[in-house]
């Protein structure tokens, strides 16, 4: 067979292949343009958790540490220990505040017993000489009796005094006459004498009251100065009574020292606050540890996310909730699954486009003739389920494929 009767044999042959794999390619794009479409995926994404810098509280030379750099943690491990002879010192000296302060009290509620002790004696010394000024005023009350009775006795000793004399001198002339005898006359001068001495003897019992009603009166003036002394006595021990006030206002403060001195002494052992990888660890015992600068950083391994940045034209079916799959370059044949939690709302402006605000208010744009617009890329967080361990690394690269319009789909 000649040549040219060959070529022409396979030129139809030829042309079907070629038809055939321009269709293949065909279809095979507008499979992976759909898959794509419907499925949203990148593989701008990095692996992220969160992680905190472990800065001690209280400031001291480590005397040890108990984990090495990259150590998986449990959570309430020690990861190392300051020197807390301080603070032990610290923490005594506060005890030892307290319980003196304590004892003050008790002292002083001693003392305050004694004194209202005092205050009690003076007070019923108060009462026995108000109870002396009422039988000083019973015993005036008794004596202006008296003096008045004793007038009485006198006013009739004088009646009697003055009958005897008017009928003594009334005889006395009769005698001359011997209209009377003798023995009456006589008999009128004794009874004269004797009235006359009788009013004597009242005057004098009248003095006696009148004395004794004095006496009474100064008695009683006494028991009122009794009484005004003691009544001042009781004031007196009264104001001397003092309060604990000054003492127990002082408790809640020795109690906080105790709280701070505790505090910093039990904050001398840092612990894990969660289940973590330690990282950045560049210390070793003997290092000062001061307070509120980080030593180490922790990775809390409890929850990890994949943070893929999406253009913005696939945002439209990306929603939280829907389902995605994690691959991370270091383990790409390790399938995470995994769930939209969030999708970003704000990214740094393009300084290209909307300029920059060299002036108050107003945008300084450039004059260019780029006329290609890259879209703008936002963060999907998506958090990853069940992680291993052992293949997520902070800051790693990732790959995130959103399955939910064809996990939707599968599902009907």
């Amino acid at each position: 067979m000649a040549p040219d009767e060959s070529s022409q044999s396979k030129s139809p042959l030829g042309r079907v292949i070629a038809v055939v794999a321009i269709l293949g390619a065909i279809v095979t794009g507008a499979l992976v343009i759909d898959r794509i479409t419907y499925d949203p995926r990148t593989d701008d994404a990095e692996i992220f958790a969160n992680y905190i810098g472990i800065a001690p509280l209280v400031s001291g030379p480590i005397m040890q540490v108990h984990v090495a750099d990259n150590q998986m943690v449990k959570q309430g491990d020690l990861l190392f220990q300051i020197d807390d002879r301080p603070y032990a010192y610290a923490l005594a000296h506060a005890k030892s505040d307290q319980e003196a302060l304590k004892g003050e009290i008790s002292d002083e509620q001693r003392i305050i017993a004694g004194k209202r002790s005092g205050v009690d004696v003076a007070r019923a010394s108060e009462l026995s000489s108000e109870a002396s000024l009422m039988r000083a005023s019973a015993s005036i009350d008794q004596a202006k009796a008296d003096v008045n009775n004793a007038k009485a006795a006198v006013d009739r000793a004088d009646a009697e005094l003055s009958y005897a004399t008017n009928n003594l001198h009334r005889i006395e002339p009769l005698l001359a006459k011997q209209f009377v005898t003798v023995d009456q006359v006589d008999q009128a001068r004794t009874l004269q004498i004797s009235h006359s001495q009788a009013a004597q003897q009242a005057r004098s019992q009248l003095a006696l009251a009148q004395a004794s009603l004095a006496a009474a009166e100064a008695q009683y003036k006494q028991g009122q100065a009794t009484v005004l002394q003691s009544h001042q006595q009781v004031q007196q021990a009264s104001h001397n009574v003092t309060t604990l006030e000054p003492l127990t206002g002082q408790l809640p403060g020795k109690q906080a020292a105790i709280d701070t001195a505790q505090y910093n002494y039990d904050n001398t052992r840092i612990v894990a606050p969660f289940d973590a990888r330690v990282t950045n660890l560049t210390i070793s015992e003997g290092a000062y540890a001061t307070a509120g600068q980080h030593i180490f950083t922790l990775i809390d391994t409890r929850v990890w996310w994949a943070i893929a940045n999406f253009r913005e034209t696939q945002l439209q079916r990306i929603r939280p909730g829907m389902e995605a799959e994690v691959y991370v370059m270091s383990r790409p044949n390790v399938r995470m699954k995994g769930i939209v939690e969030s999708v970003g709302y704000g990214v740094t402006p393009d300084a290209d486009l909307i300029g920059k605000l060299s002036q108050p208010g107003l945008p300084d744009v450039q004059r260019t003739l780029n006329w290609v617009h890259l879209a703008s890329r936002f963060p999907v967080r998506v958090r990853i389920e069940s992680p291993p361990s052992d293949v997520l690394r902070l800051g790693e690269s990732a790959v995130v494929v959103i399955r939910g319009e064809s996990a939707r789909v599968a599902s009907r």
